[in-house]
This record gives C-alpha cells, structure tokens and sequence, in this order.
C-alpha cells in the first residue's frame, strides 16, 4: 500500500486504535481537517497511556520532583540526574517491558534491557550497571516457569553480551501475576558534567540523521498494545515483538558517546515506544521547534514499507541526532567506523511541525506540541472508588490463628519459598563482575559499584512488596521507598533519590485507580520524609487480564552514594564472638507477611505499620555507625521477619556461622520471629564497640536491644523457640528455585 492507497480515517477506524470519541474530535480540532491514516497512527501511539500518561500526569506532578543534587527535573530528559560531586552526575531509570514479555519473554525483557540502557547513554552517560524488578505467576504452573527461564535468559544474554554487570534486582511468584508478569529494567550510568547530553531539537536548518539499525516491521503498535489489557483480543492484534541485538547497541554506544564527546550534536535521543514518530515529536517540542522530515530516506531491512509503518515501527538499536550545523561529515565519520547506518532524515525547521514527507507527498502535518506529554495531549482525572476487599481484609484477627507446633519447620518453609529463596539460579546466569567494578555482589541488601577513578561507590536497589500495596496502598507505597533506602543504607550508601516503575491494571476501574491514587501519594511523603526526590521512571498501567488484576506493584529503584569505599558493608555476620545487636521494635506484625500467606493461605490484615520519623532517624543511626567503623554487618529485616533475616547473617557469608540469640518480649513466638515489622536492622560489631553505638543511637533516639553472639558452631538458637543448623537452611534456601528449574520443568511449556 503506498500513500494514496491508505484507508479513509472515521470514528471506527480511530477506536480500533485505541483513541475514544472525545480524542478522535480533539484530533480533528488540532488539524482543523481529517487525519490521514498516517497521522491517525501517529496520534493513536503518542495518546496512548504508554507514551502520553494521560492518566497518571496529574498525580505524577504531585511527587517530589526537585532537590538540591538534581541536575534535570523528572521528565525534562530520557533519564534522571543526579550530581555526585567532583564533576560527575548519575543517570539512572527503570522502566517496564511487560506486555512484551507476557507474549516473548525472551524478546521481550531483552529489548527492555536494551531500550533501558539506550536512555543512559543517550544522556552522554556510560552504563555501568543493570538491575531489574521481575513478578510471575506459581512456579507450579507449567507456563509461568517458561515465562521465567525466557525472560532471565532475555536479560542475562542482552546485559553480557552488551558487557554491563547486571547487579541487583527482586524476583516475586504470586497468582496476581499468572496471566501478567512483570519485567522493570533498571539502568545506572556515570557522566561528567560537560558531556551530559539533551534531547533537543533546534537550530533552523539542523541536520537530523538517524544512526543505528535499520527499521522494520517490529514493534508497530507496541505502545498502544501496551495500553491495553492482555486478553484474546488484544493478543489477536498484537504487534510483533521488538527483536534486540546486543551488539549492535554496544556499537550504537560506543557510536553515540564518541559524538557527544566530540560536541557533534545538538540533542540525542533513543527511539523507543513510538519509534521515530516519538523521538521526533518529543525533541521538537522541548526545543520549540518543527522537522521536516523525508521518511523514504531511512534505512529499511524490509520491502514494501509504508510510511505509517516506517513511523510507528519500534525497531531497536536506534538513535535519532540533531547535528551541528557543518558537522555531518563527522558524525557519519564515526558512523562508518562503528558500522552503523547514518542517514539525513530531514532538517530542523522554523515552523512548530513535524512534517513527514514519502517520495515528496506530505502524510504527516502535526504541530509538535500538540502530541506530547505535559503539552496538548489528553490529561485525565479518573473515578477513584475504595475497593469492597479491604473491608474483608482489615477485618482479619491475627489471634485467631493457630500457633504452629514446631517454628523450625516454619523457617524452613519460609526459607524454601521461592519468594524468600536464594535466587542464585537466576544470579548465576548474570555477568555481575564485567567492568569490575562491582563490590557488593547480588544477594546482599543492596549492589554497590565503585565510581572508577575515585574512592567512592554507588548503592542501588530496586523494591516492592505488592501484598503490602494491595493491603493498603498508601502504607504500602511509602514501604517500598522507606525499604529501598534502608537496603542502600545497610550496605554504606546515603539514598539520593529515586525513579519508579508504577504497575498497575486497568485505570478506568476506580477501584484501581484508587489503588494508584493512593500508592502515589504514600511514594511522595516517604520521599519527601527521606529526602530522596523522584528523578523519573515509568507508569505501566492495563496489567490485567481476564482472570484480574495483578497486586498493584509501584516498583522503586534507590540510588544511594558512598562516599569511601571503606564503608561498603555487607550482610552477613563475620566473626564469631561478634556481638549481635537489634536496631529498632518488634512489634509481631504479620499482615500481608509470606508466614501468613505459605503458612496460613491468607492475604489478609493490615500491611505493617511505617513511622517516617523514626525509618529516617534509624537510616542515619546506622549510617553514622557505618561510618564511623563499627559495624561488622547490616541487614535489613524484611521478607519473611527476624528469624529470616538472621538465618540470612548467618549463611550468606563465606563462612557457616551460627548464633544464640535471646529475644525478650511478651508476643508469640510466631509473631516475633516471622512478623515482618518495618523499621529494624540486625547489626553485628565487636562486644568493645557496643558503648560507641549505645551513643550513637541515643543522639538519634533509636534503641538498641543485644540479641546475642555469633558462634562457630552454625546453630541457629532464639530463646526455646528454635534451634537448627545454618548449613541446613543454607541447603534448603539455596536449593529451592533450581530444584524446580533444573529438572527440566522450565523447558515444559510454550
């Protein structure tokens, strides 16, 4: 089909991509004619939620967004910024590939890799590190473990080949995520302050060229199918899955960072969701300018093309540059030495259009602004209704439970569920040492990677536990912030900021929306309350499907600064006759816990409870300490409760240690050692340092309860509650995910 042979664009065609009565006449108000079909494709994909955050921009404006560090508001950029000192800035952002990865794993969360990373370096900043939040289904199921073993195979073989360590990340299995995993890609990059880049577009007469792969048919409508539940339906009209190359987008890299450096360009920009279509519109608008562009002059790999297909196609491994008036020569100099296309597209024009030309007829003629988020694109405030399941969920009477007979074959369960268990099998197939730069290796409460060149370092960590955000949203929101900063804290870094991958299902529910409302707001004061402002990020919104909605699941990646390499700390305890110390209250709170879940078959109660105040003055309690050389060990008590995480100090080290711990306290047992109450870190030290501590906590009325003494023996001890092997527990914890996927399950189903 060429130009003139499109369809005839109405109503009907305008719903079948996804736009509503009320946009398709806004459309035509902003023409002030009827759209070509091309034009009807450009605005369906730039409108959709995916690219327009039409309902979420209103509350996403209500986060903190500047801070003292900031370098770019959230959103200014394709990544957030941070100032780091000495002339150097930190890039960094997660986004979502999940759609994708429910239909191609292995496409799918290779290509959010890769997209994730083309954000960094398309800032001037080199990759440094990779991390990455992923939720499936039961592991039980057939379909989920090859959901599983695709989309770890997608990451781990895209991140080495590309050569970037892959860190850190949280893997989660739950029945809200059956028919709609989750994939968040997470990339941190290092800049020096002169070479940071901008996606702009301006200078009349500018050249634009587009460097990297050629374009085909892949992706065409991945953002609207993005914007949509997963259904038959929508599998019926999904676009084909993005296909990476690795090594192509390490040349783009290499390609891309050499221009900046050579101060070529004018802006930079990866085409991503919406392919050329969004990266020419987007860098039009922030430099207030138009395009003309010649689309028949991009390299294709595919014949017949149609310009409608040319400009929505989201082929990878491509970048669209603004080139400095008489610089072209260089860029395409580089280009041939990276062997990689270069190709004039068009040039920048003095109008405010994006006009897209095919052999010489224009199908395209759209004022730039008009297509943009935070510009003319739709804004909506959705219905938010309190979902009747709380209610139910709040009325749960913890009392009521049966008291288990034996708490060592709890911890055992605990430490076998995949949601708790080592996910060495996943970690295992990750280059983490590549750049060698890494210090903390996965596993620990955060990754932490050294500024090369300096004595310092970055923390980083991405978290969320959904069952909390599901049992109250707001509480829950502040959660995932609040923990994120103490697993940066517990390794030596001080958090900084921020940037989310907000999951959610279907925002015209008000239920759902509700949900969204509400987590936003509780990210927002616990950022405010931490002083860690939100640099960015991505909001994923229709992940549903027709059995429901997944947890909702506001996904945060900390980034936090060391500032010596000598704090770096770690989780497990290091010598025996070390002193074992509580920071922090046990309360026994088990709403939403995994004990209450794998042990009683309930998602109920309230999520645990969060006093701001107190998580910050903890953070800077044990940061101080830290700091000022006593702390042996740090750990943060999460998932699973106390008698987890001190199974944890006690195998997760080089060495089997035990401990004999003594917990004084009037709760259950149950509740002590498996309630997963917030704001608590076990630390280990010399029994010479407790004083130094006492003091340091008491500056931050924090308190400070002994637990008790690391021993030789590898017995694990609390009061009469339980006594068990560490080097048992290791076995279980380790072995329980690649029991599963080893015996050949992984490969089971398609």
């Amino acid at each position: 089909m060429n130009a003139m042979q499109e369809p005839t664009v109405d109503l009907e065609l305008a719903k079948e991509h996804g736009l509503d009565e009320t946009e398709y006449q806004k459309m035509l108000d902003i023409l002030g004619r009827m759209p070509t079909f091309t034009e009807l494709g450009v605005f369906s994909v730039m409108w959709s939620e995916h690219c327009s955050y039409k309902n979420s921009i209103a509350l996403l404006k209500t986060l903190p967004r500047k801070g003292k560090h900031l370098l770019v508001e959230a959103g200014e950029e394709n990544a957030g910024l941070i100032d780091i000192g000495d002339g150097l800035a930190v890039a960094f952002k997660i986004e979502s590939h999940n759609h994708p990865s429910a239909v191609e794993p292995y496409q799918g969360a290779a290509t959010g890799v890769g997209g994730i990373l083309r954000d960094i370096f398309s800032m001037g900043a080199r990759p440094i590190a990779a991390l990455n939040s992923l939720r499936f289904g039961s592991l039980s199921d057939p379909r989920v473990r090859y959901l599983f073993e695709g989309v770890v195979k997608g990451i781990a073989d895209y991140g080495n080949c590309f050569g970037v360590p892959t860190v850190a990340g949280e893997i989660y299995f739950d029945e809200s995520y059956q028919g709609n995993p989750l994939v968040n890609a997470m990339a941190v990059g290092i800049v020096k302050h002169d070479q940071i880049a901008t996606a702009t577009a301006k200078e009349t007469g500018a050249a634009v060229m587009l460097v990297g792969s050629s374009t085909g048919r892949d992706g065409i409508h991945g953002a609207t199918f993005a914007s949509e539940e997963i259904s038959e339906a929508s599998e019926e009209k999904r676009s084909q899955v993005q296909v990476g190359d690795p090594f192509a987008e390490k040349l783009l890299l290499e390609a891309s960072l050499e221009m900046i450096k050579a101060d070529l360009l004018i802006g930079i920009q990866d085409m991503g969701a919406a392919g050329i279509t969004c990266s020419t519109t987007e860098m039009s608008a922030k430099g207030e300018s138009g395009m003309d562009i010649d689309l028949e002059r991009v390299p294709m790999r595919e014949k017949g093309m149609t310009p409608y297909e040319v400009l929505l196609s989201e082929s990878q491994e491509r970048m669209l540059v603004v080139v400095k008036h008489g610089r072209e020569n260089a860029v395409a100099s580089i280009c041939d030495k990276w062997d990689l296309n270069c190709a004039t597209i068009g040039r920048i024009s003095d109008h405010n259009k994006v006009t897209i030309k095919w052999h010489g007829e224009v199908v395209a003629d759209i004022p730039a602004d008009t297509l943009v988020l935070g510009g003319g694109a739709p804004v909506y405030h959705r219905e938010a209704v309190r979902p009747d399941y709380l209610n139910a969920a709040r009325a749960f009477d913890a009392t009521t439970l049966p008291e288990p007979r034996d708490h060592a074959e709890v911890l055992r369960n605990l430490l076998a569920s995949p949601n708790i268990a080592s996910k060495e099998w996943v970690i295992q197939q990750y280059d983490h040492m590549v750049r060698s730069n890494t210090i903390s290796l996965p596993g620990s409460d955060a990754a932490v990677v050294r500024i090369k060149g300096t004595n310092r370092a970055l923390a980083m960590k991405t978290d969320c536990n959904s069952r909390y955000v599901y049992l109250n949203p707001r509480v829950g929101g502040m959660i995932a912030v609040a923990e994120s900063a103490r697993n940066v804290v517990c390794s030596g870094g001080k958090p900084v900021g921020i940037t989310n991958c907000l999951n959610f299902g279907n925002p015209y529910k008000p239920e759902i929306y509700w949900q969204f409302r509400e987590a936003v707001g509780g990210i927002g004061t616990a950022c405010l309350a931490l002083g860690t402002p939100v640099t960015g990020g991505n909001v994923s919104f229709y992940n549903e499907n027709p059995d429901g909605a997944i947890y909702p699941t506001p996904v945060i990646g900390m980034l936090g600064v060391v500032d010596d390499l000598s704090h770096v700390t770690t989780a497990w305890f290091k010598s025996p006759g070390d002193l074992v110390v509580l920071l922090g209250h046990n309360k026994g709170e088990i709403g939403g816990s995994e004990y209450l879940k794998l042990i009683h078959g309930q998602v109920a109660g309230d999520c645990p409870t969060l006093e701001l105040d107190f998580e910050g003055r903890l953070q800077a309690c044990c940061l101080q300490a830290i700091r000022h050389g006593i702390v042996a060990s740090a750990h943060d008590i999460s998932d699973g409760g106390l008698a987890v995480a001190l199974a944890e100090c006690c195998f997760l080290g080089p060495r089997q240690l035990g401990i004999n711990a003594s917990v004084a306290t009037d709760l259950r047992a149950d509740f002590v050692l498996f309630g997963e109450d917030q704001s608590r870190i076990i630390l280990s030290l010399k029994p010479a340092d407790l004083e130094t501590l006492q003091a340091i906590a008491a500056t931050h009325n924090i308190p400070v309860a002994e637990l008790g003494v690391v021993t030789e023996d590898s017995q694990l001890m609390v009061n009469d509650w339980l006594n068990v092997r560490t080097d048992e527990l290791k076995d279980l914890h380790h072995g329980a995910i690649r029991a599963v996927m080893d015996s050949g399950a992984g490969r089971s189903a398609e």
